[in-house]
């Protein structure tokens, strides 16, 4: 019975939508150089999604430099998601990079939705410049 009930949790378990192996890449593409410390407002970055739940209709990101974790540089949201595995620059606009002395680490955090209810997270950090 034990072994019966740990074979039937182990499956809801990794089964669910919650558990599912979303992963992404950025690229950050086409933005202006930026190394003063004052970010210009740029388009997003070039998404390449992974593994993504089916039913997905809504994503949300946000970026954070791990080098200084308290300063904003936004993010944005696809309401109405296609179920693309590029996003493309224009989707949203958000806080470049800009890092003043050195290179610095960001982290992108994407959420994914069903009907508002979050069944996937994954992150993704590169260093910029």
């Amino acid at each position: 019975m034990k072994k019966l009930l740990f074979v039937a949790l182990f499956f809801i378990f990794f089964q669910s939508p919650l558990y599912a192996e979303f992963s992404f890449t950025f690229k950050w593409g086409d933005i202006p150089k930026c190394t003063t410390g004052n970010p210009n407002r740029v388009s997003n970055p070039i998404f390449e999604l992974k593994g993504l739940p089916d039913g997905v209709t809504k994503l949300t990101f946000r970026m954070i430099d791990k080098n200084v974790p308290s300063y904003n540089h936004g993010g944005g949201k696809i309401k109405n998601y296609d179920g693309s595995s590029i996003i493309k620059p224009g989707a949203f606009k958000y806080k470049s990079p800009c890092p003043p002395n050195g290179k610095h680490t960001y982290e992108w955090i994407i959420k994914a939705y069903e009907d508002n209810k979050k069944v996937a997270t994954a992150k993704s950090s590169l260093k910029y410049p």
